[in-house]
């Protein structure tokens, strides 16, 4: 799927976001406490490093352009879902298979809806080519 300019970075970092969700899914499959216990270390530690930034730029660009044009529901889903992410991560300091099953769905669930509605809109809306 080509992307624009504006959005090209923010699928390279849903990149790296799948791969960690990946890495909770295999956690949890694993059904391995000591599994899900370090994967949920990596997690919180690449939330921080990575998820956090990519969401606040998100929020602070993307999100503010689309809703400035009316476009609620997709934005207020988008900081939903950040907000719930954001809460499991926390969560995660204290792991458990169930709290890293519902991270790992999310965060893939997530990241494929900004994919295929979310930057699909603002491509649409917010930077066509002329």
């Amino acid at each position: 799927m080509k992307r624009h300019a504006a959005l090209i970075q923010h699928s390279r970092e849903h990149h790296l976001a799948l791969k960690l969700a990946r890495l909770a899914r295999f956690a949890v499959d694993s059904g391995s406490p000591e599994a899900i216990k370090q994967a949920a270390a990596t997690v919180r530690e690449q939330f921080l490093s990575t998820l956090e930034g990519h969401f606040r730029d998100e929020e602070e660009g993307l999100l503010a352009n689309l809703a400035a044009i009316g476009q609620e529901t997709l934005v207020q889903r988008t900081l939903d879902e950040h907000a719930r992410l954001r809460a499991l991560n926390d969560s995660l300091s204290n792991p458990d298979r169930a709290l890293m099953e519902s991270f790992a769905t999310l965060l893939h669930d997530h990241v494929r809806f900004e994919e295929r509605e979310l930057f699909e809109t603002a491509q649409a809306l917010l930077y066509q080519e002329h």
